[in-house]
């Protein structure tokens, strides 16, 4: 349980599907620790239904250590594409993205938990990107309703997220994930939605994954946010990650 919530954390920033990461346990005199890493290669970086890489391939990874209190804390890493002028930025950006999360969950019954935690979307070489998110969620028989809060951004603005996304384990080791979400851009830009369907099955200890992604995020948009229109397009991305 302690591995699903930091798993369901970085899956709730990128799209696709994975199995649960194969966890250590390391014991130590203030209780049990579960410690993981996942590697991760993709056809493209979709980010609520836009594309971080212009369309091109993606390597991303992880670590995550949870406390058995169900405390966890973990990094996140993936490319970018730094040529865009995204939010205005004047195109000399990032190609690399980290994320840092910090955040507590558990279970109140077999079948209902809750998850609580901040994430620090950090860019090198653009710090204008760089900005910061609260992230509550309760999840229930397969649901997840969540909601993410940004603060500290260049803007001064504090656009919201709101999703609600749906696992479901097929016959034969598959597994079926979709969700949708809407973006409140508040005073910085128009608002969308964005909706995602997947399948997945672990093959050989590695977690294969095929992703088909779209949003109602106009061509207008997409060309003003990130300087051409093909970040926003309909997208499927194919995944295959390793974990350790």
């Amino acid at each position: 349980m302690l591995k699903k919530i930091a798993v369901a954390v970085v899956a709730a920033s990128t799209t696709g599907i994975s199995g649960l990461a194969v966890s250590e346990t390391v014991q130590s005199p203030v209780g049990e620790f579960d410690v993981s890493m996942t590697a991760t290669l993709a056809t493209d970086y979709i980010w609520r239904g836009q594309s971080q890489t212009a369309g091109k391939g993606a390597v991303q990874g992880s670590l995550d250590i949870a406390h058995e209190s169900g405390l966890y804390a973990g990094i996140w890493a993936s490319n970018v594409d730094g040529n865009f002028a995204f939010a205005g930025n004047d195109g000399s950006g990032a190609d690399v993205e980290f994320d840092y999360y910090l955040g507590y969950g558990n279970n109140i019954t077999e079948d209902i938990s809750y998850d609580v935690s901040v994430i620090k979307y950090e860019y090198p070489g653009a710090s204008v990107w760089n900005y910061y998110e609260f992230m509550p969620s309760i999840s229930a028989y397969g649901f997840t309703l969540g909601y993410k809060y940004a603060f500290e951004t260049d803007s001064g603005e504090n656009p919201t997220y709101t999703y609600l996304s749906y696992e479901y384990e097929l016959p034969a080791g598959f597994g079926l994930l979709a969700s949708v979400g809407r973006t409140d851009q508040k005073a910085g830009g128009d608002d969308y939605n964005d909706w995602a369907i997947g399948l997945g099955k672990t093959i050989a200890g590695l977690d294969f994954a095929v992703t088909y992604t779209d949003s109602d995020f106009g061509d207008a948009e997409c060309v003003e946010t990130y300087g051409k229109k093909g970040y926003c397009d309909s997208n499927v991305t194919l995944s295959v990650s390793k974990s350790f």
